[in-house]
């Protein structure tokens, strides 16, 4: 479980890792926010996740092309 949770963290959570860098907050709190909030509305955050995950993709996809033609 030890080597598999960084990979989770990556792959699976990353949006939530990102707003939470970007918040200055835990990460697990806003996991936390986000199942409630899931919860509540009858799971229709879960295409906003599903579009900021695209969208972080996409970003990064982007950066790295930047990084090679810089390089």
């Amino acid at each position: 479980m030890i080597r598999i949770k960084p990979i989770l963290d990556r792959s699976l959570f990353g949006v939530c890792n990102y707003l939470a860098d970007k918040l200055g907050i835990a990460s697990n709190r806003v996991r936390l926010y986000f199942i409630y909030v899931s919860f509540v509305t009858l799971g229709s955050p879960v295409l906003i996740y599903l579009f900021m995950a695209f969208w972080l993709n996409l970003k990064n996809y982007i950066r790295k092309g930047r990084d090679i033609i810089w390089s």
